[in-house]
């Protein structure tokens, strides 16, 4: 059956029995992402990596709602496997996807999703080389939920948390909060959604930027800011190297109606979840060539400097005040807001 006359139906139950209608939808799905599926349909991808060592890692989506207005869980499946193995240091070059469909999905939805899959697989340069798709009933999955798993190859040593030392300079490479702000607007019907776009991006070719610097040791660590904010990144660092974290409250890179829309919604941008923004961990006389090399790429023109990891000996977070007053940031006990990732 061809895409076209696929696009006006809705998955079924039979979609997931591995018998016609299942050959039927791996076929769509196959035909939509086009050449970045590499799979030859066996029951396991057989791929060359050179000799060394290799980044795993795996993630699942579920996020609500799964389209929005500038991605969807696609883009950011996409983008959150990436992005996880270019933080460590590692080339990203192999993604699996394995979708869990409810019963009465319509097929332009998955469509959309698979679009964006590939679209964004293109734009980081990698390749997905093998799949599952479940099919489930009414109620036992919210529309779509996707897992990712991703491999990376190693060209150099792998960044560590534990490589930060007292005097390092934090690094964001744009404003927090504009995810979690969209998509709860959209979810909330708030209006905010036209103003503040989610930053869902891959940051691999960004990183690239900075491979010179990373080579020299001038860049210690990195992390995509992602569940749990910035206030998290924030303290498993602190946590990893047993030093206060200071950041200046100032520094925030917060858009105004990012700010708005949380004061509105109460929630702290610091706690909100991103998926485009990422953390560098500076030594200090190199703080200016990063920079440069951060706002020579589309995804880090509004990077800045918001803190430093200090010399005294105690897990902790602070935040200095516009009036000077310094407060502890203390780490979030749960969610505060679930489904955005």
């Amino acid at each position: 059956m061809s895409t076209k006359s696929l696009l006006d139906q809705k998955i079924v139950l039979d979609h997931g029995t591995g018998a016609r209608l299942s050959r039927e939808l791996v076929d769509f799905v196959v035909d939509v992402l086009g050449d970045v599926y590499t799979g030859e349909m066996e029951d396991s991808a057989m791929l060359p990596v050179p000799a060394g060592n290799i980044a795993l890692t795996t993630d699942s989506f579920v996020v609500d709602p799964p389209l929005f207005g500038n991605g969807d869980i696609g883009k950011i499946a996409v983008c959150g496997t990436v992005n996880d193995l270019a933080v460590v240091g590692a080339k990203p070059e192999y993604l699996t996807l394995a979708m869990i469909l409810e019963t009465g999905l319509p097929i332009s939805t998955l469509h959309r999703v698979l679009e964006s899959i590939r679209d964004t697989a293109k734009e980081a340069g990698v390749k997905i080389v093998a799949g599952d798709t479940k099919v489930v009933g009414v109620g036992e999955a919210d529309q779509i939920f996707l897992n990712t798993t991703g491999v990376g190859v190693f060209h150099r040593e792998p960044l560590r948390m534990t490589s930060v030392r007292p005097g390092d300079r934090i690094i964001l490479s744009g404003p927090i909060g504009n995810h979690t702000v969209h998509l709860l607007s959209v979810r909330e019907g708030l209006g905010f959604e036209t103003n503040v776009l989610s930053d869902c991006a891959p940051l691999n070719g960004m990183i690239a930027g900075l491979d010179e610097l990373i080579e020299r040791g001038a860049v210690h660590s990195m992390r995509d800011v992602t569940r749990g904010g910035l206030n998290a990144v924030l303290h498993e660092y602190s946590s990893a190297v047993g030093r206060v974290v200071s950041v200046q409250e100032e520094a925030l890179p917060i858009e105004f109606a990012t700010r708005m829309a949380s004061d509105m919604l109460g929630i702290n941008p610091i706690n909100a979840a991103n998926e485009g923004c990422l953390a560098v961990f500076v030594a200090p006389e190199a703080v200016d060539e990063v920079l440069a090399a951060l706002h020579a790429h589309p995804y880090g023109k509004q990077a800045v400097v918001i803190g430093e990891i200090t010399d005294r000996a105690e897990a902790a977070v602070e935040m200095t005040g516009a009036d000077g007053k310094v407060q502890t940031i203390e780490e979030l006990q749960g969610a505060e807001l679930p489904r955005l990732c």
